[in-house]
């Protein structure tokens, strides 16, 4: 019986500490989390054109607004704010029944009349109209991505009043929006999915990957961005990081299109002239995958065909067709200090084969280093989109499958408009403090499952 006495102190410590783990481990509600971001955002409407798409818009856009169909962690289509959709006519006219129950944040029910109105806002060329509790779209082809197309963040779906902001069914709804500053977002309490564990969500924007850093070690943010060339050094740090997969696009983009054969065959020397695997090496610090190809291969399964590596000897025979060199400029984004330096080893490799690059940080410029986001895991909604970024012509897709897709990224490469360099995936850094979280496939950040608990040791 002493014996035995004597094991009760251990198994009451085992206890507690097993009840104290799980209660570290169990979903906690309420709580502010605050997160930093390099965006700037001017509004907070997703289907307003005046600002660039970015991975922070998006992210941002489903805290507060649901799209008619979603995107799991697979990348697999599912139910949102419709609960099913069906196409007919050949994929020409989809119908998405709407789900019941749903308010938007100022308490008003959705109704088709509501979802039509909003996908007409966002998509003019539209043939969108109501019908009962359903939205019927029809298009002017088929269009077999139609569904994935409506899950774009820029096609969620807002209830819009003169002077106010737009109102949505997101898990969050606005509380404070100071343009291009802050956003502080409340937890809906009604939130058709169920009320998230955070209570609030605080947005500091336009804060450098520095400021965001310094933030992130003194305690005043629990989740930031990372910058692609400081990942591997913050994870030698052990620090708690996340990557997607390659959800951007850093290539270079000209101005206009090709106007005679001279100049054809002088952007075809530029783009042999790059060498993208010392840039990564030196510049990128490793991180991100060399590109030839406007989609990365976790999209379309093919992006290492497309050769990356350069071809000096060819530059130069290119370069010496013909009789006048033009002196191009390049142009960057000045608060990117990466940008700057990934423009001017361009302008040096162009150099090698004869070329003549200037870097400026010029709003004009005759080729641009452009970052263009990719919103979808959908190849021909991905195609598409990064397309209609570099300002390459539309795509129609009537069902093709990977050869068809092939042939279109090909025929859009040929214009030679643009010359890709990179894919780089989107990676934060989170405290310890934060839980659930992690950084999806697509970049997505999905805080209505995430919540915070206690300090780690």
């Amino acid at each position: 019986m002493k014996h035995f006495a004597w094991q009760w102190p251990a198994i009451l410590s085992l206890l507690m500490s097993a009840t104290t783990l799980w209660a570290e481990t169990r979903p906690q509600y309420g709580g502010t989390l605050r997160v930093s971001t390099r965006a700037a955002l001017s509004t907070i409407d997703p289907a307003d054109h005046t600002q660039a798409d970015s991975l922070a818009r998006r992210n941002v856009s489903f805290l507060i607004f649901d799209t008619l169909v979603a995107t799991d962690d697979n990348g697999r289509l599912c139910p949102a704010l419709a609960t099913k959709w069906q196409g007919a006519t050949g994929n020409q006219r989809w119908r998405f029944q709407l789900r019941h129950g749903v308010k938007f944040h100022d308490g008003t029910p959705l109704s088709a009349e509501i979802a039509a109105a909003s996908l007409r806002t966002a998509n003019p060329s539209w043939n969108v109209i109501a019908d009962g509790d359903a939205v019927v779209v029809e298009r002017d082809s088929p269009d077999p991505d139609l569904p994935a197309e409506l899950g774009l963040a820029q096609n969620a779906i807002a209830r819009r009043t003169s002077g106010s902001i737009p109102s949505g069914t997101g898990p969050f709804r606005v509380a404070d929006w100071q343009p291009g500053k802050k956003l502080v977002l409340a937890a809906s309490e009604d939130y058709w999915g169920g009320r998230a564990f955070l209570d609030a969500v605080e947005i500091q924007m336009g804060q450098s990957f520095r400021d965001q850093w310094t933030a992130l070690e003194l305690g005043r943010a629990e989740l930031v961005e990372v910058a692609p060339e400081q990942v591997h050094r913050v994870s030698l740090e052990g620090r708690r990081l996340a990557s997607s997969e390659p959800v951007e696009l850093l290539a270079l983009v000209f101005s206009q299109d090709v106007k005679t054969p001279e100049e054809k065959t002088l952007r075809e020397a530029l783009a042999l002239s790059v060498d993208r695997a010392s840039m990564r090496n030196v510049l990128l610090q490793g991180a991100g995958q060399p590109a030839a190809g406007l989609l990365p291969t976790w999209i379309s399964g093919y992006a290492f065909v497309f050769p990356t590596a350069p071809d000096l000897p060819h530059a130069r025979r290119d370069r010496e067709q013909v009789r006048t060199i033009p002196a191009w400029t390049i142009g960057y984004d000045a608060s990117d200090p990466t940008a700057r330096l990934l423009a001017e080893r361009v302008a040096l490799n162009a150099k090698d084969a004869g070329l003549s690059l200037l870097p400026t940080s010029a709003a004009a410029a005759d080729v641009r280093l452009v970052r263009i986001a990719l919103p979808s895991s959908d190849p021909w909604v991905a195609l598409a989109s990064a397309a209609a970024s570099a300002g390459l012509p539309a795509l129609k897709n009537a069902g093709g499958g990977v050869e068809n897709l092939y042939q279109a990224e090909q025929a859009l490469l040929a214009i030679q408009r643009v010359i890709p360099l990179f894919h780089l995936p989107a990676t934060c850094a989170a405290s310890s403090t934060l839980r659930g979280w992690k950084n999806r496939a697509d970049g997505s950040w999905n805080l209505a499952v995430a919540w915070l608990g206690g300090r780690q040791p």
